[in-house]
């Protein structure tokens, strides 16, 4: 029996977390089959039009985070997760199936760009919603105390790596399929590709209740004081926010065009690190890894000429850990709303980092110096620093269970300051399963 409780809480777990593969993927496909099939300049893709179809994506998925952060908490995880699924699903069907009148390029492309954005917005509801979700999940009852962290990371940041060496590959392969003459069925083939993952956890969704610590804890019905959750919460927050903006290696894979092979060394990576994160603690295990990636990158800096031969020494970092942190840190009442601020502060990061790094390359040399090159890692490597310094005075170590304490903890906070917490929580009308409004979880602190 307590295998079959312990399956079954798994399941839920990558049921709420999977969905990011999806992210990963749709993300990473596009690549540039576009401008093979349509070449560039004025007769093709346009730089403009290439910037916009990135920067439109990355805009849809900002938008989703904050949007879909304020969703989650207030309309229910289900409905954030089940919203998000429906938007991916359907516009990587629409992207796919891009086309202007007559043939118009620039209606094809004004099609595309307006589909991606929605479709960023589908992928940016994942986080707040379904990391959010994964990580109440992971504290249930049938998940080992000893491996909340491990099922949360395994479910969520190693299936978003997993999507981005997806995404490289599947263009690849329909590429040995088709060849040179059908690009453009590569291409539509890759786009469209993405609605299968989406519809797949769509339907696994179907029939999930919310998350007990939900049930529990949410503030649905009630009006959330957050003047008071700011004054609690502000410098974790903040904290987080920094270290996902400063702590990011992914603006370094740039620097080298070997999509698969780079992407591929993330799955070791996250695996490996998902073993350590409840061993260490996320905190710790977070330090660890910015630090080591700081130390890696100022070696790769002054051997670059000798490693730059050694792909796997360029996919090193700490992005186990931070999500992890953003979803666990704050309180059930307001968790997708501070794990979508501190995911989408990462994200305008990593924007204004693939803008940054190019400029930055050029005027150390050019990308076809060493100096050039090892330029942004000796920056970056800095940054890395500067995180684990962040992560150290702001962030608080997390415990096992530490969602159901840090919500009683909230609790009494409030009540202290004349809130009435016995509003929070679903009423018993809407709830289905086995939980039950905890209106004594203000004393067990």
């Amino acid at each position: 029996m307590t295998g079959k409780i312990a399956l079954s809480s798994v399941s839920l777990i990558f049921a709420c977390g999977t969905a990011l593969f999806s992210d990963g993927y749709a993300n990473n496909v596009i690549g540039s089959v576009l401008k093979h099939i349509y070449g560039t300049g004025s007769d093709g893709i346009t730089t403009n039009y290439s910037t916009t179809l990135s920067s439109v994506a990355f805009a849809g998925t900002v938008v989703g985070m904050f949007t879909f952060g304020y969703l989650s908490d207030k309309a229910g995880r289900k409905f954030g997760m089940m919203s998000a699924t429906g938007i991916v699903a359907v516009f990587s069907g629409l992207s796919s199936a891009s086309s202007g009148a007559n043939n118009s390029l620039d209606g094809m492309l004004a099609m595309l760009i307006a589909c991606r954005f929605l479709l960023g917005i589908g992928i940016g509801a994942e986080y707040p919603c379904g990391s959010v979700s994964a990580s109440e999940q992971s504290e249930e009852e049938g998940i080992a105390k000893n491996s909340q962290h491990q099922w949360l990371v395994l479910a969520t940041n190693t299936m978003i790596d997993f999507g981005f060496v997806i995404g490289a590959f599947v263009p690849l392969v329909l590429y040995w399929i088709f060849g040179d003459n059908h690009l453009r069925a590569i291409w539509c083939l890759s786009l469209g590709l993405g609605v299968v993952p989406a519809t797949g956890v769509f339907f696994w969704r179907l029939h999930m209740e919310e998350p007990n610590r939900y049930k529990c804890d949410s503030m649905k019905h009630v009006h959330i004081p957050y003047r008071l959750v700011i004054k609690r919460y502000w410098h974790g927050l903040l904290g987080i926010s920094l270290a996902w903006v400063t702590g990011g290696n992914s603006s370094l894979t740039v620097v080298f065009g070997w999509s698969v092979v780079i992407n591929l060394f993330y799955i070791p990576g996250t695996v490996i690190g998902a073993f350590f994160v409840d061993l260490m603690g996320p905190k710790a295990t977070m330090i660890t890894g910015l630090l080591t990636q700081a130390v890696i990158g100022f070696i790769m800096s002054g051997l670059y000429t000798q490693l730059s031969q050694h792909v796997a020494a360029f996919a090193v970092g700490p992005g186990n850990c931070v999500g992890v942190v953003a979803a666990k840190s704050g309180p059930t009442a307001v968790r997708g709303q501070y794990y979508g601020v501190a995911a989408a502060t990462g994200k305008i990061g990593a924007f204004i980092g693939t803008w940054v790094f190019p400029v930055m390359i050029k005027d150390f040399g050019g990308s076809s110096s060493a100096k050039g090159n090892t330029g942004p890692f000796w920056f970056a490597s800095g940054l890395a620093i500067l995180s684990a310094i962040i992560v150290y005075f702001l962030v608080t170590p997390l415990d096992h269970d530490g969602m159901k304490k840090e919500d009683a903890k909230f609790r009494q906070y409030l009540a202290e300051h004349g809130f009435d917490v016995s509003r929070m929580g679903l009423p018993k009308t809407e709830i289905t399963g086995s939980a039950v409004k905890d209106t004594d979880s203000a004393t067990k602190v």
